[in-house]
């Protein structure tokens, strides 16, 4: 029995098909709403925007994917341009309809919703990193790679002693090795460098502890004097207004809050404070973390509340944070003349 040949022809179409196809970009699908703190064991519907920004960094590990990303509503404002995302798809039901109906290569899942889980595991994809539904329990679990994620999550004690900065362990979910990446914004400021010092004193609802005194402000602001022009947070109503408004400073001074992680991503100068919230976990390129002076056996707490009747905060001296601000802004440009712009004490952080 013979075997004809395939004619010519048909042969090269059959080779020009397999050459696309080796071309076709990976399928990449990210979901990050925002509703849990990757590395802590809370969960809730309230958006951790900072959550959400600072995981764009394994944008590099998919550099030339085609890569599709599912967040809330609050925080697209946050990813909208990144050149490093093919697609933003809003969560609610069409698009949660439209990713079942989809096939991709590979589906990171960084939230620990139970249900959230359940929907990534329900999707087509051939490779999975992150979190996933254990049908026994109910609850959320780890797919291999991530277990110990899971772990530093729900053992403080092992989230303490760890010793890695978050992007560390975020890369190792996927098999990828951090080497020093930052956060991606895609909004570009437009806006020129205004003032010297930003004070960014708003947190967000989740973590109210973390906020440094309000009398401490403006301690701070009389220590600085007018030496150098000093601008009071501005643009909480609409993040590419806040996105500006860091930018127009030359060093944030602010809480361990979305604010840190956006003067990360500008590459901005930084003087952060932590207390309730793990300090060696935040990699800030270009600036200063202050922890709480004197004894606190509390500390990190990691909790959203305070039972002390001084909370560590206060333990971060207003001295202290001008010495640190002196030591980061240098005499690399002559200080400024100070002017203030302020914004209502009451306004509402996102």
């Amino acid at each position: 029995m013979s075997i004809n040949p395939i004619p010519h022809h048909e042969l090269l179409n059959i080779r020009q098909l397999t050459k696309v196809n080796l071309k076709r970009r990976e399928k990449v699908l990210i979901i990050k709403l925002g509703y849990s703190e990757t590395l802590v064991d809370e969960v809730s519907r309230t958006t951790s925007l900072g959550d959400v920004l600072r995981s764009t960094v394994l944008l590099n590990q998919f550099k030339g994917a085609h890569v599709t990303w599912l967040v809330d509503e609050k925080a697209v404002a946050l990813l909208k341009g990144n050149p490093g995302i093919a697609r933003i798809l809003p969560y609610d039901l069409t698009a949660v309809l439209q990713l079942k109906a989809e096939r991709f290569d590979t589906i990171i899942n960084l939230e620990k919703v139970a249900g959230i889980c359940a929907l990534a595991d329900s999707l087509n994809g051939w490779r999975r990193y992150g979190f996933r539904f254990d049908p026994e329990t109910g609850e959320t679990n780890a797919y291999d790679g991530s277990q110990h994620v899971l772990e530093i999550c729900f053992n403080q004690k092992d989230k303490v002693s760890h010793g890695k900065y978050w992007e560390d362990v975020l890369f190792e979910m996927v098999g990828g090795k951090w080497q020093g990446e930052t956060p991606s914004i895609g909004y570009r400021p437009a806006g020129k460098t205004l003032y010297d010092i930003g004070f960014n004193h708003h947190v967000g609802d989740k973590w109210p502890i973390k906020a440094w005194p309000p009398e401490y402000w403006k301690e701070l602001e009389a220590l600085i004097g007018g030496r150098y022009r000093i601008s009071w947070q501005q643009g909480l109503k609409y993040i590419e207004e806040y996105i500006e408004w860091i930018n127009s400073c030359r060093l944030l001074v602010t809480n361990d809050s979305l604010g840190l992680h956006i003067a990360h991503a500008l590459d901005k100068k930084i003087v952060s404070f932590f207390g309730p919230t793990l300090a060696s976990e935040v990699y800030v390129k270009n600036g200063v973390k202050l922890l709480p002076e004197g004894k606190y056996d509390c500390l990190p707490c990691l909790s959203t509340t305070c039972k002390k009747e001084t909370p560590c905060m206060y333990a971060i001296r207003p001295q202290t944070v001008w010495k640190a601000i002196e030591n980061t802004l240098g005499d690399s440009e002559a200080p400024r003349r100070r002017e203030t712009a302020t914004t209502a004490p009451h306004a509402p952080a996102f």
